[in-house]
């Protein structure tokens, strides 16, 4: 009974360290239900933030809001919510006893002084690529702007065959030129999306803004596939992050400060934002929430996969970003955008359904190669059992 009842316990153990092991092992240590799991739960977020992230901004600049500097700070402001997945694996999914057999890896005990400052550096860079971005938004039609950011789909692919040696598949080429495509036709029907009052000068600075938006964030995801090809576990990545956000967000707070940002958010609410203060702190809240799910799900996404899935995946939402600004805030959705959507999801589509059959090849595989080494150790067995059974028949 006791026998039983410690082999159990022994089993819970065994549970409990499995789930510990998703988040402290590499990706490599994974097993396949195991990283699609993790995989479709980062896509959910990178869906969910995106979309949310998009139409939110927009609504707080679609009813008065005006500060770049709120909109650029609210972007990384929620970096202690990674602080969830940081810690509640860690406190949550080891094991109660056999402490002896865990990962003795504690939350930002891998860092060193030159992953600090790769994670300062590009915090730097996350600043400045929200910052052209909430300036492009605050100008450009949600729809517009979507297809500007679009463009890093082509440099990313550019710079992933520099960075990390991405190799050209009909695959990947297929799903660029699609998606790259699409985007060209959204462009050239939206023409008459410009807002009543707003300049060539400012649309201009707005499309020149969000295109320098999207190429630092087409340079961030292959340096981070780089940096994340070195990285021990799921969990640093999520820790790596969270310094990059804090970066970001003590250099806004700056800028806030030197630029009266926070006065002008106590002003947006009272006084400026037409909807009334409640719904105005429920944007600006909604954003730091959304924005964090984003941004999570796109690092997730680039430490599973590649730079360039991650890109996809960004540009994929684009589709789905044109069809949102067209069901919320009445943008045109016309022929060509029509077209230019289908063009994007089939696209996608058939990216991923490539990646789903290569890695049902290789699981496939993987598991002839098991069941080949179980048959070996079998006849080895056997081969083991008869030399003994001749040896014993000798001595007899």
């Amino acid at each position: 009974m006791n026998i039983s009842s410690g082999k159990t316990q022994l089993a819970g153990d065994d549970h409990q360290q499995t789930n510990h092991t998703i988040f402290t092992s590499n990706k490599s240590k994974l097993d396949g239900k195991t990283y699609k799991l993790l995989l479709i739960i980062n896509y959910i977020c990178l869906f969910v933030g995106s979309v949310s992230s998009s139409l939110l901004i927009k609504f707080y600049f679609n009813h008065n809001g005006s500060s770049r500097w709120v909109s650029t700070w609210i972007q990384s402001a929620g970096f202690p919510l990674l602080l969830i997945p940081i810690y509640f694996p860690h406190y949550c999914f080891r094991p109660k006893i056999n402490q002896e057999h865990i990962s003795k890896r504690k939350p930002f005990s891998s860092f060193d002084m030159n992953l600090l400052g790769l994670c300062f550096g590009i915090g730097l860079m996350l600043v400045i690529s929200n910052l052209c971005f909430s300036w492009g938004n605050s100008y450009l039609p949600l729809s517009t702007s979507a297809l500007v950011l679009s463009s890093q789909l082509g440099f990313t692919l550019l710079l992933s065959i520099i960075i990390v040696k991405q190799k050209i598949t009909f695959l990947n080429l297929n799903c660029v030129i699609l998606l790259s495509l699409s985007c060209v036709l959204l462009a050239l029907s939206s023409g008459g999306d410009r807002p009543e009052g707003l300049t060539k000068r400012k649309y201009f600075i707005g499309f020149f803004s969000t295109a320098s938006a999207g190429l630092l964030f087409a340079l961030y995801l292959p340096v981070m596939e780089k940096i994340y090809s070195k990285v021990d576990c799921y969990a640093m990545v999520m820790e790596m992050q969270f310094v990059m956000e804090m970066t970001a967000t003590a250099v806004a707070t700056v800028g806030m400060v030197l630029f009266g940002g926070f006065k002008e958010m106590r002003e947006e609410s009272v006084v400026v934002f037409d909807l009334g203060p409640t719904r105005y702190w429920v944007a600006v809240g909604g954003n730091v929430v959304t924005w964090q799910l984003c941004f999570m799900g796109t690092a997730g996404m680039v430490f599973l996969t590649t730079s360039l899935t991650g890109g996809i995946c960004m540009t994929a939402l684009i589709g789905m970003n044109v069809v949102g600004g067209v069901v919320v805030y009445g943008d045109d959705f016309k022929g060509p955008k029509v077209v230019s959507t289908v063009m994007c999801v089939w696209g996608f589509c058939s990216y991923v359904y490539g990646m789903y059959v290569k890695m049902k090849g290789e699981n496939n595989g993987g598991s002839q190669n098991d069941e080949d080494d179980d048959d070996a150790q079998q006849l080895q067995k056997k081969s083991l059992l008869e030399l003994s059974e001749i040896v014993t028949e000798d001595q007899r």
